[in-house]
């Protein structure tokens, strides 16, 4: 019977329970709902529609999928410049900023300066970066190419070559590493110093130390790098975009469109594609298409690189 008396006060605290949890949580909910799983279902559905922004959609089936992935002829070389970012950006980025956080911890003096020397160019905007990072690799009238003609290297013409346009993204995202320094020094800091002495103890050299001490450490760090890296190279826009622009000469005036990727769309990638066929183009459907393969091909490789096995993290982390 008591059993019996205290069942409805039972269920209606389990009822405010629940309330009060749904309460904490509503913030994220509403941000997910609104700015991640609304825009998500938009995407699907426009994805099988003929929409340009001014008519009322009209349903088209496949048709969308079937003309970016068999009949656009610019989806490959985007595809495969974005994925070719994905792999040499990242991989340099975090080998670059690991190198450079190990520098710094291990230097004696004036490490504030080195610090701060390292960590301005990742402060600059994208946009004023990319603008000087173009001036300084000019073949005709930048710096660079003149200090490596003095000391008899001949210099690429850098931005202004599809073979090395792509390679000078990835010293313009080197240039300024100062965000993943930061981040590994901190990790690098962090490492027990009784497990580099009992290291040394044992007759450690520093790459066993590395090996044995730092890596296992610095992993989880390390994966964080990795799958933030490829999340935001994934959307790479903004600065290969400013630097095809500036390099190509073209003057942008009002109602001036530019086709995005040069030189010879090496240096197109799947989000400027997007950006032209869905604001230059008025194809939305396409658009959509697009914004979704780079979607599952993003969740894919984050969910590979996430697994334990095939990741950087052991079993036990």
């Amino acid at each position: 019977m008591a059993t019996l008396t205290n069942a409805p006060a039972l269920r209606s605290k389990a009822r405010r329970e629940r309330l009060r949890t749904l309460g904490f949580l509503s913030p994220w909910l509403v941000g997910f709902t609104v700015f991640f799983g609304y825009p998500l279902i938009a995407t699907v559905y426009f994805s099988f529609m003929h929409y340009n922004q001014i008519e009322a959609p009209t349903f088209v089936g496949l048709r969308n999928w079937r003309y970016v992935l068999e009949q656009m002829p610019l989806f490959g070389p985007a595809l495969w410049n974005t994925l070719w970012l994905v792999v040499v950006m990242v991989a340099l980025r975090v080998v670059f900023g690991l190198g450079i956080g190990l520098l710094v911890t291990k230097i004696k003096s004036g490490v504030g300066f080195f610090r701060t020397a390292f960590y301005l160019p990742y402060l600059a905007p994208p946009v004023a970066a990319t603008v000087a990072f173009v001036f300084l690799l000019n073949p005709g009238t930048g710096p660079v190419n003149d200090i490596l003609g003095t000391i008899g290297i001949h210099a690429p013409n850098w931005f202004n070559d599809p073979a090395w346009a792509k390679p000078s993204l990835v010293l313009l995202s080197l240039w300024g590493i100062g965000d993943l320094m930061v981040i590994f020094m901190a990790a690098l800091l962090d490492v027990p110093k009784e497990q580099y002495e009992a290291a040394e103890l044992d007759g450690a050299g520093a790459f066993h130390k590395f090996r044995y001490v730092t890596w296992p450490s610095i992993t989880p760090i390390v994966m964080f790098a990795v799958v933030t890296g490829v999340v935001q190279t994934m959307q790479y826009y903004t600065q290969a975009l400013v630097a095809g622009k500036l390099a190509s000469g073209v003057s942008v005036g009002p109602g001036t469109v530019i086709q995005p990727g040069y030189p010879d769309h090496s240096t197109l990638t799947v989000p400027q594609l997007v950006y032209s066929l869905g604001f230059q183009n008025f194809n939305t459907g396409a658009a959509c298409v697009l914004s979704l393969v780079l979607f599952a091909i993003a969740m894919a490789v984050t969910t590979l690189l996430m697994r334990k096995r095939a990741g950087l993290l052991s079993a036990e982390d």
